[in-house]
């Protein structure tokens, strides 16, 4: 009876605690994962609101993404990205379900199936000659024919049809400099107009047959003065131009074949006007919007071809296109900024004074100014027309604003993420309780109930979704206070718009957005670019009277000598402490390892001159920063030159520069890759904070191998000139891979190795002793994967114990970059099936678990494969000692096992990078993957072997020990009973 309650016990216990599969569950999908969708800074926007049903919006982005957006929630019905080198050039709607395209400089015409997003058809244009790209789709609609499209790419005019994609006709109108501007075709007219300049002041004008192609008649006319290529479209038969000196609008009409000019003097029309004028880029019928000084001046074309002002308003502001909403009527769209509202009308294209629409709407400041309007009109309830507006902000966020109010906002510039950083979260306060206590015992029991159901795979939908909250609630991974795991975190990224934002890792809510002033786009500078972010202070928890704040570095320009600009931000607040335009450029930021008592980091800014700046600028930091003067060495890549130069101080700048926070530079050494045979694509380093848990590395048969362990090892990779560019570019013979571990402090090459008939692209990552490293062989048409593991043979006869207990051994004597190391390489390569986008390493808090490798696949998914598959002592055979150590057998190419895939089954579209952060919990990493979306996870690439799961019932574990201690307490009594009646016989 005994040995009965304790089997059954036994195997109760196992049942609920046994973990039955590694993989993961479908309840338990968002639990320790978050996947953001977004589409980036919109460029075009075309309503679709004609038909009952779902009412959308179609776009394209900067980060060529086209999708269909939801009107009333501002939801993604459907998207494409096509990639960095198939650019959107415009978008447009035909027959009322067909979203067309046209992308790649012209060359791509494509048809999307507006409801669900399918590509109808795609047609390829060629033409002989690079050109400016135009779209017209003709309104023209006949019974027996189709609706024609209009391209003009490659210096050729196109006629497609838009059902199938044929092309219909195609007209070669490229000459010597000729660039056509615009493409149109009146309405119930045969006659297509291409309008254009030949160099700066030749005007032509091409009337073409739309039925087939055929050249009508082609004029050209010169204008003295020259042409700035500016110009706006008033009607069907005139423009209006700038002038080589942007002080004269110049008409241009060409009806009925004659081309006039006509010009006025901005200053005669626009009173106190100085400086340059710029036409802006919108369509309006009988007016053009020119920014002069600080004004928009609206100019308007009376019946005589005479220009008169019509309204004159204060810059900053947008202007939309003409939109027609009745018959013979147009309107159009005028943003103005106030304080913390914008404020937006819609007038008639012909009487300015009345307004269709006057609304103001409070806008949030960091939003920063209006970039573009688009605007739809819709049938009120009492038959008038009502508008709405989709403006895109300075910060690259997406709003629709309709009857004064914003109906729905997306944060789009999370699409183009640039740098990230972390930070923890503030520590909790007293008082606080970390853990939530259930309700009542029925809530208690019907949730281990839930639970119970979910393992036995017996829960039904409704079920899971309750589960999924429980778990939510119970992990607390949403607190705003840092957890004893390291798992609550606050994740910085910067955006390319210069909007910093605190990503909580819980659940990738945005705690806080900040849209930094100090660099955004102005008369004094007008091309701003962020370059990173850096940890600032970073205070430990015992001195919480300061937050922690970061760098954002960046230049007001687009080359490298451009002024640079600085700005501190506080992490947890969100405001900038303060800013600083710097009157030096900014090439390189080197953090260094050394803080000032307020725990502020050093930071050494390198300008295009090479002078080095300390910041921050105190005496603290110059005093400290003197003593570690000698060991401050640096590298810096000419990529464009294929040079690799090493660097070192000097003393003050002065006499060039009084200042005592400037340091003069010299080169101590240089590597110059001969440019007929090598060019650079690639280097890595090894992350500055990387933790090694030890150098040694036991192997088979109790030996161990020591690790060369150095910050100063660079990687870098080198390929032929012809095969620099895309694969196919060269033949196996004309191309090559060559690959350096390069020491930058005194510049020698620790190792090199040739890859015959290898291609790029070339990624790689860099952690401890080894590296990896992705490409393309062309002799095998398969993509390869190599690792390279470097040991310190120095320190080979630490192997004898007796020299370790005597303290005869050298591990703990110091090492010198110029003394030359004995080291010894192990190599090895496998076949990888999949192309590579980027790469990295997961890192933990100790460096005891093993490494995985994070690869970005082309399908925008990211694999997690273990280190060991890229093992170089992997062999055919493994001996039993090396079987025990964990060696695989070797294979020629790396499995790809799809449990391994970190984010399931989403893409995290246009992937660009993955960022890796070791959270306390030393089995534990944190991943955080951007793109166009975002994704983050947490994986443990040696199983949780130090924690429990989250979901772990500690409630049925006490219930189990009580049920065991009563089973154990019954047991004895029975057996006491049993043994006081056998004494009786």
């Amino acid at each position: 009876m005994a040995m009965v309650i304790r089997v059954f016990l036994l195997l109760l216990f196992i049942f609920f605690y046994a973990k039955h599969s590694f993989a993961l569950y479908e309840d338990q999908v968002g639990l320790m994962d978050w996947h953001q969708q977004y589409i980036g800074k919109v460029k075009h926007a075309v309503f679709h609101t004609q038909k009952a049903g779902r009412k959308r919006v179609v776009v394209s982005t900067e980060e060529n993404v086209i999708a269909s957006l939801d009107l009333r929630r501002g939801a993604i019905f459907w998207r494409h990205i096509l990639g960095g080198n198939d650019i959107v050039d415009e978008i447009d709607i035909a027959l009322g379900k067909y979203v067309i395209s046209l992308s790649s400089e012209g060359s791509l015409l494509r048809a999307w199936n507006l409801p669900d997003g399918q590509m109808v058809w795609e047609s390829f244009l060629q033409g002989p000659t690079p050109s400016k790209s135009l779209l017209f789709i003709s309104t023209n609609f006949k019974v027996d024919k189709d609706n024609i499209i209009l391209v003009f790419g490659k210096g050729c005019l196109h006629a497609v049809s838009s059902v199938d994609g044929e092309i219909l006709w195609r007209k070669e109108l490229a000459t010597e400099s000729l660039e056509i501007q615009q493409v149109f075709q009146p309405l119930d007219s045969d006659i297509i107009y291409a309008i254009g300049f030949v160099g700066s002041s030749q005007f032509d004008t091409y009337q073409i047959d739309a039925k087939n192609g055929e050249l009508l008649k082609h004029r050209s006319a010169v204008f003295p003065g020259g042409f700035s290529r500016e110009f706006a479209s008033v009607s069907s038969d005139m423009l209006l131009a700038l002038d080589a000196t942007r002080s004269i609008l110049v008409s241009i009409n060409f009806r009925d074949g004659e081309t006039r000019f006509h010009q006025t003097y901005i200053s005669d029309l626009v009173e106190d006007s100085f400086g340059t004028a710029t036409i802006f880029p919108s369509k309006l019928t009988g007016k053009i919007a020119i920014k002069i000084n600080s004004y928009i001046v609206f100019i308007g074309v009376t019946g005589d071809n005479k220009l008169e002002v019509v309204e004159k308003i204060d810059y900053p502001a947008a202007i939309s296109d003409a939109l027609p909403f009745s018959e013979g009527r147009q309107a159009f769209a005028l943003v103005q900024h106030g304080e913390n509202k914008i404020h937006l009308m819609v007038k008639l294209d012909n009487d300015w004074r009345s307004n269709l629409l006057d609304e103001s709407i409070e806008m949030d400041h960091q939003r920063g100014l209006v970039q573009k309007v688009f605007i739809n009109c819709y049938i009120r309830t009492d038959r008038s027309y009502g508008f709405r507006a989709l403006i895109v902000m300075e910060d690259h966020s997406l709003l629709l604003l309709q009857q004064g109010e914003i109906v729905w906002s997306r944060e789009d510039g999370l699409a183009s993420v640039i740098d990230m950083t972390t930070s923890e979260l503030p520590v909790e306060k007293d008082g606080v309780s970390v853990a939530k206590v259930e309700h009542s015992l029925f809530e208690w029991l019907k949730g281990h109930m839930l639970k119970l159901k979910g393992t036995l795979m017996l829960a039904s939908p409704e079920d899971i979704v309750i589960i999924q909250g429980m778990r939510l609630k119970s992990s607390e991974k949403s607190k705003m206070t840092r957890d004893h795991n390291g798992f609550r975190k606050l994740l910085i990224v910067l955006t390319r718009a210069g909007k910093l934002f605190a990503l909580h890792t819980g659940d990738g809510r945005v705690v806080w957005s900040f849209l930094l002033p100090s660099l955004c786009r102005s008369e004094t500078c007008e091309y701003p670019t962020w370059l990173s972010i850096y940890q600032w202070q970073v205070p430990h928890h015992h001195a919480m009277d300061e937050n922690p704040s970061v760098l954002v570095v960046g230049r007001c320009g687009l080359s490298s000598d451009a002024p640079g600009v600085l700005s501190f931000v506080d992490i947890y607040t969100g405001k900038e402490l303060k800013s600083m335009n710097i009157a030096h450029s900014i090439a390189q930021v080197i953090p260094l390892p050394f803080t000032d008592s307020t725990e502020q980091r050093l930071h050494l800014l390198v300008d295009a001159d090479k002078h080095a700046y300390l910041y921050p600028r105190t005496p603290e930091a110059i005093n400290m920063f003197q003593r570690q003067f000698p060991n401050v060495y640096w590298f810096s890549i000419e990529a464009e030159n294929d040079i690799i130069r090493g660097h070192a101080l000097q003393r003050n700048c002065m006499p060039e520069v009084e200042d005592e926070y400037c340091f003069n530079t010299r080169f101590l050494w240089s590597i110059i890759f001969p440019s007929e045979s090598e060019k650079i694509i690639s280097t890595a380093t090894r992350k500055l904070n990387e933790v090694v848990h030890t150098q040694a590395k036991v192997i088979a048969d109790q030996d161990a191998m020591y690790k060369y362990i150095s910050k100063n090892l660079l990687f870098v990779a080198t390929v032929a000139p012809k095969a620099a560019g895309e694969i196919g570019s060269a033949t196996p013979e004309e191309s090559w891979l060559v690959v350096y571990l390069i020491d930058t402090v005194t510049g020698r090459v620790m190792h090199r190795v040739t890859h015959l008939g290898s291609h790029g692209p070339v990624h790689a990552v860099f952690s401890e002793n080894w590296v990896v490293y992705h490409y393309f062989n062309l002799r095998a048409h398969r993509y390869e994967m190599s690792v390279i593991e470097i040991y310190d043979q120095s320190r080979a006869d630490n192997k004898d114990v007796l020299k370790l207990v005597l303290g005869k051994h050298n591990l703990s004597a110091p090492i010198s970059s110029y003394s030359r190391p004995e080291v010894t390489v192990k190599s090895q390569t496998y076949f990888f099936t999949h192309s590579v986008k980027t790469m990295a390493v997961t890192s933990t808090a100790k460096g005891i678990t093993s490494k995985q490798l994070l690869i970005g696949t082309i399908g925008d998914q990211v694999l997690a494969l273990d280190k060991r598959f890229l093992d170089p002592r992997r062999s055919i055979n493994p001996t039993q000692s090396e079987k025990e150590e964990g060696i695989i057998p070797l294979t020629d190419s790396l499995p790809i096992i799809p449990q391994s895939y970190v984010t399931h089954s989403l893409q995290v579209e246009g992937l660009r990078g993955i960022v890796t952060i070791p959270a306390k919990l030393e089995s534990t990493t944190l991943v955080f993957a951007y793109g166009v979306d975002l994704f983050f996870t947490r994986i443990a690439p040696s199983r949780t072997y130090d924690s429990l799961t989250e979901d772990f019932s500690y409630a049925l574990l006490l219930i189990t020990i009580v049920a065991l201690i009563g089973a154990i307490f019954v047991t004895w009594v029975l057996s006491v009973r049993k043994e006081l009646s056998e004494k009786w016989r």
